[in-house]
């Protein structure tokens, strides 16, 4: 039975994501996995064996992320020490050995294997490399407005890569070449 009044036409719903349509799957793939084969290689060996892998990685692993953390802290003490300002190129490979570590800390085999691979420094420039073009190529991509512009923004210098300092005077009269309050330049 019909009244004669239209449908109401609600907006359409915004189209998810790759990454938040298949993430959730991948991570409950991944656990189903982790646990498969941690019960294979218990019935191999034997539980008590298991549980000493277990606890060798993540013991492994909590010393790997305090070694990081410590080299990471001593680089930009020395940068800070030195006057400059913390550079990311010799401190790249720390956010992937604690990444590594974490990896090796939580339980399964899967997952130390990938922590283990990521504290080799081969992989690690090479991971680093791939995160840094794909970093940039998506900062270049960035719409007017969005966040990614704003780093964009951000990081505009010089050609020889340094920042420009600067002091910007705003003439209140026209015609008047001194502002009315002469401030100081802003300085570190």
């Amino acid at each position: 039975m019909t009244t004669g009044a239209s449908t109401p036409t609600y907006p359409a719903r915004p189209r998810r994501s790759r990454v938040r349509t298949f993430l959730p799957l991948g991570i409950a793939a991944w656990l189903v996995l982790e646990i498969w084969l941690l019960t294979v290689v218990a019935g191999a060996a034997s539980g008590f064996a298991v549980f000493l892998l277990l606890v060798a990685g993540f013991v492994l692993g909590s010393v790997v992320i305090k070694r990081a953390g410590r080299r990471a802290f001593q680089n930009l003490n020395e940068a800070l020490q030195r006057g400059d300002a913390p550079s990311g190129s010799g401190s790249g490979g720390n956010g992937l050995m604690m990444l590594g570590g974490l990896l090796l800390m939580i339980p399964g085999l899967l997952s130390d294997a990938v922590g283990l691979l990521l504290l080799i420094p081969p992989v690690q420039k090479a991971v680093g490399r791939y995160a840094e073009r794909t970093f940039d190529r998506r900062i270049r991509a960035a719409a007017p407005g969005t966040l990614g512009d704003a780093f964009q923004q951000a990081r505009m210098q010089r050609p020889d890569g340094k920042v420009v300092q600067g002091e910007v005077i705003v003439r209140d009269e026209p015609g008047g070449d001194t502002p009315r309050d002469q401030r100081p330049p802003l300085t570190r």
